[in-house]
C-alpha cells in the first residue's frame, strides 16, 4: 500500500476533525443533575442565602501531577462536598474511599486537591453546598480537569536491523503510543528532514524513504512530542545500505613476460562497496584463490595472490573478481602471462662406445622452451660442425629443438668428453649435456706361468696357474678353460692400465692328469688371443663301490660282498675292516688309459650286532702313502633286543611326570611294544618313546613289564616304578586321655616313602614350658611318652615328619589329663555379702576345675538344699576343664540364710569341697602374700592378693616410710582392683618400709600379712659431674703417680659395686619380712590357695604399665602413727636432691657419685674415668651391718 498522500491536506483535515470532537461536549451548555444530587427547595423563612465566592475553574495538568480545583463559599450552612462526572465524593475533607483526593483550605474553602494526576482523573467536576435549615443548595459551574499524557518512546514498526539496498524505496513507519492530546512525529535522515506525521490515537502516516550509499552510516531519527513535553523524545536508527563495489586492479605485475621459476606476489585491489567486496583468483577459468582481507578504516579490500611461475602457466589468462551481496554480476580484470622457460632436459641419444674406425650418429634433443634454444656440438676442445637441426611444437606452448651429428671414431678420441650445449636467448641461460666417449681396440699378447709337462705332481697338491695380458682398450677379460670348458671357480683377475692377470688355483685330482688348460683374453673389440699348458698327476681310486650277492640279510647267514676301486695311478692294495676287524682279500687288477682298476671279494657270518654297522673297503696307494675308501652298511634282520643301558629300577617324586624310558632295537624297526602294570595292559606305546606317567601318585608304583615283537620275533623285560611322596601323617588317638601322674603314649603314623630314621619330631604348642618325653620311632610311627603326667602336661602337642620329600606333615594331638576337682578356695570365693532385710539376692559361686564333667551338689548347715525351693536358683556353666556353679539366694534373711553353704564337687576321680559364709556387708579382709616384684633406682613395683571385699567395691592404700621421713607417705592404687602397682618418686640407694590394706564404702581392712611390714633398698643411679685439669701444670713423673693411683681406684670400684650387688642379693633375700618372721608364717599357713589366685604373666606386665603412672595416684601424708588424717596431693612427689649436671669439655672427667656426696678426684691426665662411690652404710646396710660401716 502506497502512504505517498499530500501532506499538508492530511494534517488539515486531522485538526478539523479533533475539533469536531470536541465541540460535542459544551461545558456552558452542560445539564445539571439536580433531581438525584440535591433538593434545592427553601423552607419559608430562610435567610443568609449560601453563594459562592470561588468557584472552580477548568483545569489542565500533566499526568503525574498535583491538579488543586479551586472552590470557596460565603455562609456555608449546607454540606459541602465534590461530584466526579456525576458521583459524589463525601462531604469529609479526607475524601475516604479517595486516597489521591482530599478538600484543602482554610474556613469556608474547599478546595478539591488531585495528587499523581492519572487519566482516570480526565473528567467534569461540581463543587456543591447543600441545602440547610436557612439557606438553600446550591451548584458551581461544570468543569473539566484535562490530564496530558507524554508520548512514549516512538519505535520504527519494520525491521531496521535488516540491511537497506541503495536505490531501492522502503517504507517506514514511527510510532509514538500513549500520548495525550496526539504527538507530533517528525522524521530526519541525518541532518535533514524526512517526512512529517501525526498519530491519533490508533492510526497514523508514514512515508517512502529511498535508500543511497551515502546513506550508509546515517542516522535515521523518529521525534515525537506534545503539549505535555517541553523536548521531544526520539529514537534512532543507524542505517545499513549495501551497494556494490569498484572494479579490481592488480599491483605488482608491470610486464606479461616472467620467467620460469620466479615467485610473484600479486595483489588484487577493490575499493568502497557495502559490504566490502569479496575477491577471488582464477587461473584459466579455474579458481585458485578466495582468501582476502577487508580494510574497513580504507574502505577497500585486498587479496594477495603467491604464485611460483612455472612452464605450465604459458599463456596462461589470471583474473581477479569482486563482488559483494548486491552486486548484479562480479567485476573482474585479466592478464595473459608469457613465460620465458628453458628445456627441463636434454637427451642425448646414440652409441657412446664405438670400435676403432666405427662412424657413428649421435642426436641431442632438448625439451620444449621459450623461446627455442640454440645448440652446438663440442667433442674435447673441437667443435662439431656436420649437424643438422629440427624445431617443432611442444609442451606449455614453447618449442622442442633437435641436432644430429655424424663422426668417425679413433684411438685418440677414447676418454674424450662429448658435449651438447644448449643455449636461450630469452633466459639469457645455457644448458650442457656431457658424456664420455670410449674407443675399443683388441689386446696384444698373452702367456702362462705352469709347471713343466714332465713333472709328476701328486692328487691333492695346490698349484697355482697365472694367465697375463698386455695391451686392448678395455682392458681384456681372461677366462680360463680346462679342456675346452670354462672354470667356473677361477678368482677374479686384476688388472692394470697396460696389463691385466689372473690365477687359477688348483687342488689336482685325478680328472686333472694330462688335462689341457687354455686361457683366452678377449675385450669388446671382439679379437680373442690364447695360451694352454698341461699337466702329469698321481692319485688314487677315483671311485670306489662294495657290491653284495644277497639282498635280504639276517643274522645268521653268510655276507659275500665285491669292492671295486676304479682308476689309480700308479696301482692301489685293497684292505677290508668291520669295526676294529681287519680280513684278509683277493685281488684282481685291469689297466685303462694309463690307470689301473683294482677288484676284492669278502665273506662275512652275520649277527645282531652288525645290523647298521658298516663294512669298509679301503684302496691304498703306496707311491702316494694314502688312499681312498668307500662303505656298505649292513641291514641285519633280527627280533627286538633290549639294550644294557636299559634300567630295571625308576625313582620319582609324588606328583611329578615319571619317565620310564624304552631302549630297545629291532630290524625291521616296526616294532609293536605294550606295556603292562599289575596284569592290567597301559598303553601300546612306540618303541622309539618311553612311559610317562603325569603327576604320578604312589598307586602308580609297582613292577611294569615290557613286551615287544616284531616281524622276527617277541622279547620283554620289567622295570620297577618306586614313587617318593612327602609325609602324610595322622594321629593314631586323638585325644589322649591319661589320668594325673599316670603315662601318656602318643602316636603318629606317617604315610610317606621312603621311611626314614630319625624322621618324627614333637612340639609342645602350650605358652608355658613343660619338660617333653622320650621320643621313639617304630618304622612308620612316632611316639612320644610323657611319664608322670601332670596338669602342665595338658595341651596341644605337634607330630612333624618329614623324610626329605617336599615339605613336612603334621598333625596335633590333644592331650587330655584327668584329674579329680579342685574348688578355688582364696578368701574371696570364702564368703559372700548381703543385706539381710529381705530385699537382696545373693549370688554364691563356687568354682571348680577338673576333668572328667563336674556334678555340683550344695549344703546349708550340712543338709542338702532343696534346690525346688522358690527361694533357691542353681545354674551350672562349663568352660573347658572349669566349672562354675551359681546359686542364688532371693530374699536374702538375716536370721534364715546367714549361715555357712557347702558346695560339693564331684567327678569319676573324686570330689572336692568348700565352705562359703553368707554375711552381711562388712569393711574388707586385708590382702595377703603382699610381696616385692622389682624395683629401680626411684621405683618400686608391689604384689599381692585380694582378700574379701566385704561385699562392696574395694580399693587399696599402699603406706610406705624410709629413715629420714618424719611420717608416713601413702599412696591410692589405681585402677582401684589393681593387684600390682609402682610406687614412683623414689630416692636411689634408700631403704623404704612398705605396708598395704583395703579400703570400701563401709572401713578399712587390716595391714596385709598381720600388719607385715616389707621392707626394700631401692637401687644405685650414677650421676656426673665435672673436674677441670690443665695437663700442663703438673710434671711429667707426677702424671705417672696420678695414672698409678687412678688404677688402684678403678680396680677397687668395680671390686666395691660387685661385692655391693652380692650384698643387695642377700638383703633381698633374709630382710624381707625379717621383721614380721613369725606373722608371715601363720599367713603362709592360712593361703594355701595362693598359687590359684595369682594373676598371669601377661595380666602383670599390663597392669605394671597401666598402674605405673603417678598422676593417677593419690598421695598421703600421717604426722601421728596411731591417728590418721588424710591429706590428698594430686602431684605430690617426694623431694630428691638435685644432682648438678655441667658441659664437659676436653681436659675434665666423669664421676660417678651418690647424691648428697660430691667428692672431688683430681689427676692430671686429659681422659673420663668414671668412679663410683658408696656415700654413707646408713643407706644401704643390711640388719647386719654396724651403723657407719663402710660399704666398699
Amino acid at each position: 500500500m502506497s502512504c505517498s498522500v499530500d501532506f499538508t491536506h492530511l494534517l488539515h483535515s486531522t485538526l478539523q476533525t479533533q475539533s469536531l470532537f470536541f465541540s460535542t461536549f459544551n461545558i456552558n451548555t452542560y445539564q445539571k443533575p439536580t433531581s438525584s444530587l440535591l433538593l434545592l427547595s427553601m423552607s419559608p423563612g430562610a435567610q443568609a442565602q449560601q453563594a459562592f465566592r470561588i468557584e472552580p475553574r477548568n483545569l489542565t495538568v500533566r499526568m503525574g501531577a498535583t491538579a488543586v480545583l479551586k472552590c470557596e463559599v460565603l455562609r456555608a450552612s449546607g454540606t459541602v462536598q465534590w461530584v466526579k462526572d456525576g458521583l459524589l465524593l463525601g462531604p469529609q475533607r479526607s475524601l475516604p474511599g479517595f486516597p489521591r483526593y482530599s478538600m484543602i483550605g482554610k474556613r469556608g474553602q474547599y478546595h478539591l486537591r488531585i495528587e499523581n494526576a492519572q487519566l482516570e482523573d480526565d473528567t467534569f467536576y461540581e463543587c456543591q453546598a447543600g441545602q440547610s435549615d436557612t439557606s438553600e443548595g446550591i451548584i458551581s459551574n461544570a468543569v473539566w480537569l484535562d490530564v496530558l499524557i507524554p508520548p512514549s518512546n516512538p519505535y520504527f514498526t519494520m525491521d531496521m536491523a535488516a540491511y537497506w539496498v541503495a536505490g531501492e524505496s522502503y517504507r517506514v513507519t514511527c510510532v509514538a503510543p500513549d500520548a495525550k492530546p496526539e504527538a507530533e512525529v517528525i522524521l530526519y535522515k541525518g541532518m535533514f528532514l524526512a517526512l512529517f506525521c501525526l498519530y491519533f490515537y490508533i492510526w497514523f502516516l508514514c512515508y517512502r524513504v529511498t535508500a543511497l550509499s551515502s546513506d550508509n552510516g546515517r542516522l535515521l531519527a523518529c521525534h515525537a512530542k506534545n503539549a505535555a513535553l517541553s523536548k521531544p523524545v526520539v529514537t534512532t536508527v543507524t542505517m545499513n545500505v549495501y551497494y556494490p563495489p569498484d572494479a579490481p586492479f592488480i599491483v605488482n605485475l608491470d610486464r606479461d613476460e616472467v620467467r620460469a621459476g620466479r615467485m610473484l606476489m600479486l595483489e588484487c585491489v577493490s575499493g568502497s562497496g557495502n559490504p566490502l567486496a569479496a575477491l577471488r583468483w582464477s587461473k584459466n577459468g579455474e579458481i585458485v584463490s578466495t582468501t582476502w582481507e577487508a580494510d574497513e578504516f580504507a574502505r577497500k579490500s585486498r587479496s594477495v595472490l603467491k604464485m611460483v611461475i612455472t612452464p605450465a602457466d604459458n599463456q596462461a589468462e589470471l583474473s581477479c573478481e569482486s563482488f559483494n551481496a548486491v552486486s548484479l554480476s562480479p567485476l573482474s580484470i585479466t592478464r595473459k602471462l608469457d613465460v620465458f622457460f628453458d628445456p627441463e632436459e636434454l637427451t642425448l641419444s646414440g652409441s657412446l662406445e664405438a670400435i676403432e674406425g666405427q662412424e657413428v650418429v649421435l642426436s641431442c634433443l632438448a625439451a620444449s622452451s621459450n623461446p627455442p634454444v640454440d645448440i652446438r656440438w663440442w667433442l674435447g676442445y673441437k667443435e662439431l660442425n656436420n649437424t643438422v637441426f629440427i624445431r617443432e611444437e611442444g609442451d606449455n606452448g614453447g618449442m622442442t629443438t633437435v641436432s644430429n651429428v655424424t663422426h668417425r671414431f679413433s684411438r685418440e678420441d677414447n676418454g674424450l668428453m662429448l658435449n651438447c650445449e644448449a643455449f636461450n636467448k630469452g633466459t639469457r641461460f645455457s644448458k650442457i649435456k656431457a658424456a664420455k666417449i670410449s674407443v675399443y681396440y683388441p689386446p696384444q699378447k698373452v702367456w702362462l706361468d705352469a709347471p713343466a709337462q714332465d713333472v709328476p705332481l701328486n692328487a691333492g697338491t695346490k698349484v697355482t696357474l697365472i694367465c697375463h695380458s698386455t695391451g686392448g682398450n678395455p682392458t681384456p677379460t681372461l677366462t680360463w678353460l680346462k679342456n675346452g670348458k670354462a672354470v667356473a671357480h677361477a678368482p677374479k683377475q686384476t688388472s692394470s692400465d697396460m696389463a691385466a692377470a689372473r690365477e687359477l688355483h688348483l687342488v689336482l685330482t685325478a680328472s686333472d692328469n694330462m688335462a689341457t688348460y687354455r686361457c683366452d683374453a678377449t675385450n669388446k673389440a671382439k679379437k680373442t688371443i690364447s695360451a694352454h699348458a698341461k699337466l702329469l698327476v698321481y692319485f688314487t681310486a677315483v671311485s670306489m663301490k662294495i657290491t653284495a650277492h644277497q639282498e635280504v640279510l639276517r643274522q645268521g647267514e653268510v655276507l659275500t660282498l665285491e669292492c671295486l676301486a676304479e682308476s689309480s695311478n700308479p696301482t692301489a692294495n685293497i684292505f677290508w675292516s668291520v669295526g676294529a676287524v681287519r680280513f684278509g682279500v683277493t685281488l684282481s687288477t685291469k689297466h685303462q688309459s694309463g690307470a689301473v682298476t683294482v677288484n676284492s671279494t669278502l665273506l662275512l657270518n652275520l649277527t645282531s650286532q652288525h645290523h647298521k654297522q658298516n663294512v669298509i673297503c679301503q684302496a691304498y696307494n703306496p707311491v702316494l702313502e694314502e688312499g681312498a675308501n668307500t662303505y656298505y652298511q649292513l641291514n641285519v634282520l633280527h627280533p627286538p633286543e633290549f639294550s644294557s643301558a636299559q634300567p630295571t629300577e625308576i625313582q620319582v617324586e609324588e606328583d611329578e611326570m615319571a619317565t620310564i624310558p624304552l631302549l630297545v632295537s629291532a630290524n625291521p624297526e616296526g616294532i609293536s611294544c605294550v606295556w603292562l602294570h599289575r596284569r592290567e595292559t597301559l598303553v601300546k606305546g612306540d618303541p622309539d618313546g618311553s612311559l610317562e606317567i603325569r603327576n604320578a601318585t604312589r598307586r602308580d608304583a609297582g613292577l611294569y613289564t615290557i613286551k615287544c615283537e616284531n616281524e622276527e620275533g617277541v622279547s620283554q623285560t620289567a622295570i620297577t616304578l618306586d614313587v617318593l611322596y612327602a609325609c602324610d601323617v595322622t594321629a593314631e588317638k586323638d585325644p589322649v586321655f591319661v589320668n594325673l601322674g599316670g603315662t601318656a603314649d602318643l602316636i603318629c603314623v606317617a604315610d610317606a616313602n621312603p621311611i626314614i630314621s630319625d624322621m618324627f619330631s614333637w612340639k609342645w604348642l602350650g605358652e608355658e614350658e613343660v619338660e617333653m618325653g622320650e621320643e621313639t620311632q617304630e618304622d612308620e610311627s612316632g611316639l612320644l611318652t610323657i611319664r608322670n603326667v601332670t596338669r602342665a602336661h595338658a595341651g596341644l602337642y605337634q607330630c612333624t615328619a618329614n623324610n626329605g620329600i617336599g615339605l613336612s606333615g603334621s598333625v596335633n594331638v590333644q592331650l587330655v589329663v584327668q584329674f579329680k576337682p579342685e574348688l578355688q578356695k582364696g578368701p574371696q570365693w570364702r564368703k559372700v555379702a548381703s543385706r539381710g532385710d529381705g530385699s537382696t539376692t545373693a549370688e554364691l559361686v563356687c568354682r571348680a576345675e577338673g576333668i572328667p564333667r563336674i556334678d555340683f551338689s550344695w549344703e546349708k548347715k550340712g543338709v542338702l538344699l532343696d534346690l525346688a525351693n522358690p527361694r533357691y536358683e542353681e545354674k551350672t556353666v562349663r568352660e573347658g576343664s572349669f566349672h562354675t556353679s551359681t546359686l542364688r539366694v532371693v530374699n536374702v534373711s538375716a536370721v534364715m540364710d546367714y549361715a555357712v553353704f557347702s558346695c560339693y564337687a564331684r567327678n569319676s576321680l573324686g570330689e572336692d569341697k568348700v565352705d562359703i559364709q553368707l554375711v552381711s556387708t562388712n569393711h574388707p579382709d586385708p590382702p595377703s602374700m603382699f610381696r616385692h616384684v622389682s624395683s629401680t633406682h626411684d621405683s618400686v613395683t608391689l604384689e599381692w592378693i585380694p582378700g574379701f571385699n566385704g561385699g562392696l567395691q574395694q580399693k587399696f592404700r599402699i603406706r610406705y616410710q624410709w629413715d629420714q621421713s618424719v611420717s608416713f607417705q601413702y599412696v591410692d592404687v589405681f585402677p582401684p582392683d589393681a593387684t600390682t602397682f609402682t610406687v614412683t618418686g623414689l630416692q636411689p640407694v634408700t631403704v623404704y618400709n612398705f605396708s598395704i590394706n583395703a579400703l570400701n564404702a563401709i572401713g578399712e581392712s587390716d595391714y596385709a600379712d598381720n600388719n607385715a611390714v616389707l621392707t626394700i633398698t631401692t637401687m644405685c643411679q650414677f650421676g656426673v659431674t665435672r673436674i677441670q685439669i690443665s695437663p700442663s701444670e703438673l710434671p711429667a713423673y707426677m702424671t705417672a703417680v696420678f695414672t698409678f693411683v687412678i688404677g688402684i681406684v678403678l680396680m677397687l670400684n668395680v671390686l666395691g659395686c660387685f661385692l655391693g650387688l652380692r650384698w643387695k642379693k642377700k638383703c633381698d633375700q633374709r630382710g624381707t619380712f625379717s621383721s614380721s618372721r613369725s606373722s608371715q608364717s601363720s599367713v603362709r599357713n592360712s593361703n594355701k590357695y595362693e598359687s590359684g589366685e595369682k594373676i598371669n604373666t601377661a595380666a602383670q606386665r599390663t597392669l605394671l604399665i597401666d598402674s605405673g603412672s603417678e598422676t593417677e595416684s593419690h598421695v598421703y601424708e600421717s604426722c601421728d602413727d596411731s591417728h590418721y588424717y588424710y591429706h590428698p596431693t594430686i602431684e605430690y612427689r617426694p623431694s630428691l636432691r638435685p644432682v648438678p649436671e655441667e658441659r664437659r669439655g676436653l681436659g675434665e672427667t666423669q664421676l660417678c657419685l651418690w647424691p648428697n656426696n660430691s667428692k672431688h678426684i683430681y689427676h692430671l691426665y686429659d681422659v673420663i674415668i668414671p668412679i663410683c662411690v658408696l656415700s654413707r652404710c646408713s643407706r644401704c646396710r643390711p640388719p647386719s651391718c654396724e651403723p657407719r660401716q663402710p660399704c666398699i
